[in-house]
């Protein structure tokens, strides 16, 4: 008999196949939905009605379904340190965020407070074993859809009991699946940017109700004043769109950015690329060495060659710079073995 799985069900069509699957697959599952963000969220990933639609879903099935509230912890370890990086002028990722505290670390540990010897998700990505009996995070089948991206921080000890049965499938076929078992999220869109960023006011709504934001005066290489931005925390390096500079001068590219004396220097888009990346918060998820590999600096980006060593990347040739706070992921052919945080 296969043995008890948690299947994290998001209210989405991804989830909700992936519990049918395993289910077909001869596992004995259980959905569990995580009411994460209180606030409002028009994103399809945190609203009431997800929480309804995979309630749905396991009924249709014919699985138990939970629902467990993890609010306190997303707050302390995905919104507040959002807000914080916004605040000092960093570009964070909090899916990953949400994905290294919370999907992998809090549900994991009430999986075994349950007596559950395996967890599931919708992610297209799968989890490769290899010949030495390692095991790899690797890309999905469905290259516009692949996710592998925003697990690189799952360790030996994760992917050992980590179901990821979309691996395989494109989503063209995960929602002819779902229509075929009369699942109610079969048409339902895909989620869209932050879960907890609601499309009324956006990022500057959010963010002005946690922190003030601050103006900054927009210079050329010569410090002649070209302009003005209102939100400096929600400016970036190499940006070009949304400044409010008149015309489409190849030279107003965002190149350097002085939060304290509210100063945003615009350059050539030459000037955007560096030869080398410094990163904090190495890790590598496999007995692997350092040395060449193609890394990813967003979640579909280019996978590009470069050399890891230690805390810096460097690039076979000038990459554009990557904003701080924004993971860089370290890929072996399609498997994932480590990944970091630009500094």
């Amino acid at each position: 008999m296969k043995p008890d799985v948690l299947v994290a069900m998001s209210g989405g069509v991804d989830s909700s196949v992936a519990a049918a699957l395993l289910l077909d697959a001869g596992y004995a599952v259980t959905g569990v939905t995580l009411k994460l963000w209180g606030g409002e969220s028009d994103s399809g990933c945190c609203a009431v009605s997800d929480v309804e639609d995979a309630r749905r879903v396991a009924h249709r099935l014919g699985i138990d379904h939970h629902v467990f509230n993890f609010g306190q912890e997303f707050n302390e370890h995905v919104i507040d340190p959002y807000v914080a990086a916004y605040d000092a002028g960093r570009t964070p990722n909090p899916c990953i965020e949400c994905n290294r505290h919370i999907k992998f670390d809090k549900l994991l540990r009430r999986a075994d407070a349950l007596g559950f010897e395996l967890l599931a998700t919708g992610h297209h990505a799968a989890v490769t074993v290899l010949p030495d009996g390692s095991t790899r995070i690797s890309r999905g089948a469905d290259v516009a859809k692949d996710q592998s991206y925003v697990l690189y921080m799952l360790d030996q000890a994760v992917q050992a009991r980590l179901l990821l049965p979309l691996g395989s499938m494109t989503k063209d076929r995960v929602r002819q699946l779902a229509h075929e078992l009369g699942l109610v999220t079969a048409a339902k869109p895909d989620s869209q940017d932050v879960c907890f960023i609601h499309s009324d006011g956006g990022r500057r709504a959010f963010l002005g109700d946690r922190i003030p934001l601050t103006p900054a005066t927009i210079v050329d290489r010569a410090g002649n004043a070209l302009g003005r931005t209102e939100t400096v925390q929600l400016v970036t390096i190499g940006q070009r769109k949304g400044l409010g500079l008149a015309g489409n001068d190849d030279r107003n590219y965002v190149v350097d950015i002085d939060r304290r004396a509210g100063v945003v220097t615009v350059g050539p888009e030459s000037e955007t690329f560096v030869a080398s990346t410094e990163l904090i918060d190495v890790g590598w998820t496999a007995p692997v060495a350092e040395g060449r590999y193609s890394v990813q600096c967003s979640a579909h980006g280019s996978c590009l060659p470069a050399t890891v060593a230690g805390t810096t990347i460097t690039w076979d040739e000038p990459h554009r710079r990557v904003a701080s706070g924004q993971a860089v992921v370290f890929y072996d052919g399609s498997h994932v073995v480590g990944g970091a945080i630009a500094a």
